[in-house]
């Protein structure tokens, strides 16, 4: 009996701590950033397993809504336009105001990792992370969205965490964002082959 109420225990205080992440949570709906429709878009039925972390490279970060809008928007033109496809590759961007861009959100097929598009979340921080870190407000509003993500069910509670690259020939999502997120909950390295 001691055992069953312990674990009602551990599930209310899961229930508080998500519900506090999930309340401060800023998402910018694609209405609210004047995103273009897709020209298409295949919903998941399912559970996402992974979260890929990203960054834009170009463009760089943006400090602002506004230069976040105009960041988003120039995304979403660049992979409609340039690469044909069908909508912005993110499911979500995170800015440098800390406020979370919705792309194609949770239950939308993305373009950003080959082999996992219909099992990911795609988070792109905006700006180029070589270097840097995001800064703190950013890399907590992407912990807050995974949060949210496996509070509303969208993401399975052992989801995977990667970084782009290991998905992926390329250096996104840039040195010190990658050595950052081999610190949080739910990486797991894979070598690609």
């Amino acid at each position: 009996m001691a055992i069953k109420n312990l674990r009602s225990l551990h599930v209310c205080i899961a229930i508080v701590i998500l519900t506090n992440a999930v309340s401060s949570l800023e998402i910018i709906t694609r209405s609210q950033w004047q995103a273009k429709p897709p020209k298409g878009r295949t919903v998941i039925p399912h559970q996402l397993t992974h979260v890929i972390i990203h960054h834009t490279y170009i463009p760089e970060a943006c400090f602002t809504t506004n230069d976040c809008i105009k960041a988003m928007q120039w995304i979403q033109d660049f992979h409609q336009n340039d690469r044909q496809w069908d909508d912005i590759g993110y499911s979500f961007a995170i800015g440098g105001d800390g406020k979370i861009y919705e792309g194609r959100g949770f239950n939308v097929v993305g373009a950003h990792a080959p082999g996992y598009n219909d099992k990911s979340i795609g988070i792109v921080f905006i700006g180029d992370y070589r270097t840097i870190l995001p800064s703190p407000k950013m890399l907590e509003a992407a912990h807050k969205l995974i949060q949210y993500g496996i509070f509303k069910g969208n993401l399975k509670w052992d989801y995977i965490l990667h970084g782009h690259r290991q998905v992926r020939d390329t250096e996104c999502p840039g040195d010190a964002l990658y050595n950052e997120i081999k610190t949080w909950p739910h990486f797991v390295e894979i070598h690609k082959r």
